[in-house]
């Protein structure tokens, strides 16, 4: 995507009257009673405080609300009445963070996704070298890596596909990518006013980076800070290994597996379509179906969902097709 070069500046009106941004997170809950306690503590750790703690509590069965309300009363929980997905708790959350409280910015996060102490004050900071001229920021990532293994998973460039960034560029203080994890982005207000919110009906997979490509698309910039690191889990992964080929292999559900192909096919063929990214995205469904095929644990049925889920995104059939159950909604 070509950049879109532009004089504003990172500053909000509250940053140059001298008065710190106003910042929130929220973070998307879905079954988190076991994970989600460690990620509020750090939360209220941070050595930047945090304005407003918001949890979308995503229709959860397990007593994630009743955790919530006894050992984190400060929170702020939004209740959906139904599971709406990650897409839909997103929505939910940078809506009333954004739009509703006013919050310059907006903290994403994962439910099991762990911030350092310092994660917000190195974020806020890591942009601070950018003078006069500098091109405005409309989010700002961390670095994420796999916990057990340490493997990073670097933010993208899209080039009509993705393109992994150079060394060099993995080795700056900060630089500019296209394509983020929601979790550990913060988003500016800004962004959310002029862009709008996430789309709720991708439900899951490819939200965050749709999101990321329509912010670019309004000339933001999206700052990627090296030396902020976030713990991130992309599903069940393990490593695999070929002769000559190792990796990492998020085993997804089938049901799962459906929204990560119908997303990135809408995506090429409505949102951002041209012959290159249509191409690249047949080649690289068609490695991930042979990936399933040889490392996955449910491989005709993720097969089958991929292919469901390319046709689907081709007619441009969106919102909440399947639940976690893998039942049809």
């Amino acid at each position: 995507m070509t950049p879109h070069p532009s004089s504003v500046t990172l500053e909000t009106t509250k940053a140059k009257s001298g008065a710190p941004p106003s910042v929130a997170s929220v973070t998307m809950a879905f079954n988190s009673e076991r994970v989600l306690a460690r990620q509020m503590e750090a939360l209220l750790r941070q050595t930047t405080p945090l304005q407003e703690i918001i949890v979308v509590d995503d229709a959860s069965t397990d007593g994630t609300v009743e955790m919530l309300a006894r050992r984190f009363p400060q929170v702020t929980v939004l209740r959906m009445s139904s599971n709406v997905g990650v897409g839909g708790a997103l929505e939910a959350g940078v809506k009333y963070a954004a739009l509703s409280q006013r919050h310059d910015w907006v903290w994403t996060f994962d439910d099991d996704s762990v911030p350092e102490d310092n994660a917000l004050q190195t974020l806020l900071k890591g942009t601070g070298s950018l003078g006069e001229g500098a091109p405005k920021i409309g989010m700002i990532a961390p670095l994420p890596f796999h916990a057990e293994t340490g493997v990073c998973y670097p933010p993208l460039l899209w080039r009509d596909g993705y393109v992994k960034p150079s060394t060099e560029l993995l080795q700056r203080p900060m630089w500019f990518a296209d394509l983020v994890f929601s979790s550990g982005c913060m988003v500016r207000r800004e962004v959310v006013e002029e862009v709008g919110l996430p789309r709720a009906d991708f439900f899951m997979d490819f939200i965050d980076f749709e999101y990321c490509l329509r912010t670019r698309a309004r000339g933001y910039q999206i700052a990627v800070v090296n030396q902020c690191k976030l713990a991130h889990e992309v599903g069940n992964a393990r490593s695999v290994n070929l002769p000559g080929f190792s990796a990492l292999w998020p085993d997804h559900a089938p049901w799962r597996e459906y929204y990560i192909c119908r997303n990135i096919t809408y995506a090429a063929w409505s949102l951002y379509p041209s012959r290159k990214a249509k191409q690249f995205v047949v080649r690289h469904l068609v490695r991930h179906a042979g990936g399933a095929l040889l490392f996955g644990s449910n491989k005709l049925a993720c097969v089958k969902k991929m292919a469901q889920g390319f046709w689907d995104g081709r007619r441009g059939r969106l919102g909440i097709r399947f639940r976690p159950s893998g039942v049809e909604a």
